[in-house]
């Protein structure tokens, strides 16, 4: 697992990067501020239930949730299941909304 801070995210959100955003939270904290990630909570990632994300295996995969802890345990258990090229976003949606979010 590698880490990412938010500016780094932002930087390559802005510049139009594709990139394959995994929000680990629960749906309610989804539906009230997201970055544009695929909601995935960690539960479900705990269950080992990640066909639907098999084919980033050997992708960049960028998780996030809401302060960074959930996210990287996310991170460590694709890892485990075969997953190459995890990030973990540093501070997680706290940081970002402190830094980006007027």
């Amino acid at each position: 697992m590698q880490t990412i801070s938010s500016e780094q995210l932002k930087a390559r959100l802005d510049a139009g990067e594709t990139l394959n955003l995994i929000d680990v939270r629960a749906e309610m904290e989804h539906q009230e501020f997201n970055i544009g990630g695929i909601l995935y909570p960690l539960p479900v990632i705990q269950s080992m239930a990640i066909e639907p994300l098999e084919h980033l295996k050997n992708e960049e995969v960028i998780c996030y949730c809401r302060s960074g802890q959930r996210s990287t345990m996310a991170c460590l258990m694709l890892e485990h299941m075969g997953f190459t090229n995890t990030y973990n976003l540093v501070g997680g949606m706290v940081e970002w909304k402190d830094r980006f979010v007027k």
